[in-house]
């Protein structure tokens, strides 16, 4: 298992961005990542408008898991309409 982070955007819709959270930690818990830190970001502007939307609510998701899973997780994220974006990255082991 490798150390990633894991930047999402929501929509400013507290529902909406409730649901999306809910869905993305639930798809990372069902690929076995062990999810280490949740760090919210607040609400920002976008550079570019993303289906429709402005402003966005960033959060940051700092997880150990298996480099193999992230082409699924990926798969479901695309189809989540309550997650207008995200990033994964992979840490340097120090």
């Amino acid at each position: 298992m490798k150390k990633y982070e894991l930047m999402t955007i929501y929509p400013l819709d507290d529902e909406k961005s409730k649901k999306g959270a809910e869905d993305v930690k639930t798809a990372l818990a069902n690929f076995g990542a062990e999810i280490e830190e949740e760090k919210p970001f607040g609400d920002r502007d976008l550079t570019y408008e993303i289906n429709k939307q402005k402003r966005g609510r960033f959060v940051l998701y700092t997880m150990k898991l298996n480099p193999n899973k992230i082409v699924e997780i990926e798969k479901l994220f695309k189809i989540n309409m309550n997650l207008l974006k995200y990033q994964f990255v992979k840490l340097e082991e120090k």
